[in-house]
């Protein structure tokens, strides 16, 4: 755990916020492309699949985001920046390979999977090793005085 500033983590942030931009402005494009007014969300299947790529990042945002500040705040900074870049470039690939088919999209969607998990178990460690902290340690050092 530390005190500094999480510079790291807010920049990952940022960068993938503007990630998530630059993905409804792809959708946008294809919108105008298929001649697709909002808020139809159907048409050709190469618009769908672009639509759909951008939905299925924007429903995983949040829990990118909650394990990522979690294991950076909790464990290693330095790890969970690590683990949000390849989570970055694992949506970029998921996004670019589903606009193309659906088949094309698993490579980003399991590396997605491992980064997620990865950024988890450091959640989790940083979790437990503050519990242990908090509570355990201070019991324990209590009946250890006494």
């Amino acid at each position: 755990m530390t005190t500094e500033i999480p510079v790291l983590l807010a920049a990952v942030s940022l960068f993938s916020a503007l990630q998530i931009g630059y993905l409804a402005r792809r959708v946008g494009l294809a919108r105008m492309t298929h001649k697709i007014i909002p808020p139809t969300v159907t048409g050709p299947p190469e618009f769908e699949r672009t639509f759909r790529a951008h939905q299925n990042n924007v429903e995983l945002y949040p829990v990118f985001l909650v394990v990522l500040w979690t294991s950076g705040l909790l464990c290693s900074e330095v790890l969970a920046v690590l683990g949000g870049v390849v989570y970055m470039v694992a949506r970029h690939m998921y996004f670019n390979g589903y606009v193309m088919s659906t088949e094309k999209r698993l490579p980003g969607f399991y590396l997605t999977l491992g980064a997620l998990f990865c950024l988890s178990v450091l959640s989790t460690i940083g979790i437990l090793h503050g519990i242990f902290l908090e509570y355990f340690y201070k019991i324990v050092s209590m009946m250890v005085t006494h």
